[in-house]
């Protein structure tokens, strides 16, 4: 039962950083870049996605048909406040944004941020293995169960956690290769 509740959280985690990867462009246009990126509106922060309908005309494109005129000009600043690198242009409620093709200096500046949530994961993945650790030693102080059981439970959880691990190394890597192919 606890390896199950811990391998959902990694997985979720996990998941979390596939999304995050999904974000990075690598020169083609995508809905999927604007993901991140926040609007300040009516008095909370939305998700762009939650302020008009984002499209891709074209391969080098995005427009944001921005329901409501007042959120216009947050949804631009939060676009050009995001890290990345895009240039919105205003056509009434229409935003229009050119996705340049990735310099050198933006791939390398993408792996790194590729990397950020690479750790920010190991870091989850590592948090979620310790609250295992932490109940199976509270498991075995109570004497519900025995040493024995304790030491292959941890090496269960330390399997799951070096498996979640690796796939986190996994998809970094193939990530990082799309991004610096030109």
């Amino acid at each position: 039962m606890l390896l199950e509740n811990l391998e959902k959280k990694m997985c979720g985690s996990w998941e979390n950083f596939l999304k995050d990867l999904v974000g990075l462009r690598a020169g083609r246009a995508s809905v999927t870049i604007l993901d991140h990126v926040m609007v300040e509106a009516y008095g909370s922060m939305l998700p762009i996605q939650q302020v008009g309908t984002i499209s891709v005309s074209g391969a080098k494109m995005l427009t944001i048909q921005v329901w409501d005129s007042s959120l216009v000009k947050p949804t631009e600043v939060a676009i050009r406040n995001s890290s990345l690198g895009l240039s919105p242009m205003v056509d009434g409620q229409l935003i229009r944004i050119a996705v340049p093709d990735l310099s050198e200096e933006r791939r390398k500046e993408l792996c790194k941020l590729a990397e950020k949530y690479a750790e920010q994961t190991r870091i989850a993945i590592r948090n979620i293995r310790r609250e295992g650790m932490d109940e199976l030693k509270k498991q075995e102080k109570n004497k519900e169960i025995s040493e024995d059981q304790s030491r292959k439970k941890a090496d269960d959880i330390q399997n799951l956690t070096d498996e979640f691990v690796k796939k986190i190394d996994a998809s970094l890597d193939a990530k990082e290769r799309e991004i610096m192919k030109v």
